[in-house]
């Protein structure tokens, strides 16, 4: 199973995806703020499989914080977590383009359509990851 890191400053929200994972196995985090999500993610033992990355979040974007991951990701030795963005608000093209997650789901979504994704995301190789977000909300 999936060591993963839900950052989502909505309580009840971040409970829903925690329980949900947690009942198939999947070793879960929780993260309300990119702070706390940047502590994490340095102190992850082992590296985290996946995040699950709102972008309205408290203290900065999540945009931010995938930026700053990606930055450091090509001056540091290790892959990057799969990144599926969770979002209230459909992210543009040049947006998707730009920060390149994996997947990003529109809120609201039926858990079921998130726990699917999740497991494709976790299991497809790179070229298939890039089509995931087209297949959904091309």
């Amino acid at each position: 199973m999936a060591n993963i890191l839900v950052v989502e400053d909505e309580q009840a929200l971040e409970r829903v995806f925690t329980l949900n994972l947690a009942r198939r196995g999947h070793t879960v985090a929780e993260a309300g703020s990119v702070m706390d999500a940047e502590a994490l993610i340095q102190a992850a033992d082992p590296p985290f499989d996946l995040v699950l990355l709102d972008i309205n979040l408290p203290d900065r974007s999540g945009w931010d914080l995938l930026r700053d991951w990606r930055q450091r990701s090509q001056h540091q030795a290790g892959a990057l977590p799969r990144v599926i963005v969770v979002t209230a608000v459909r992210p543009t093209p040049e947006r998707l383009h730009a920060f390149a997650p994996d997947a990003v789901l529109v809120k609201p979504f039926p858990i079921e359509v998130l726990l699917r994704l999740i497991e494709r995301v976790l299991g497809a190789t790179q070229p298939e990851v890039s089509a995931l977000t087209e297949e959904l909300y091309g």
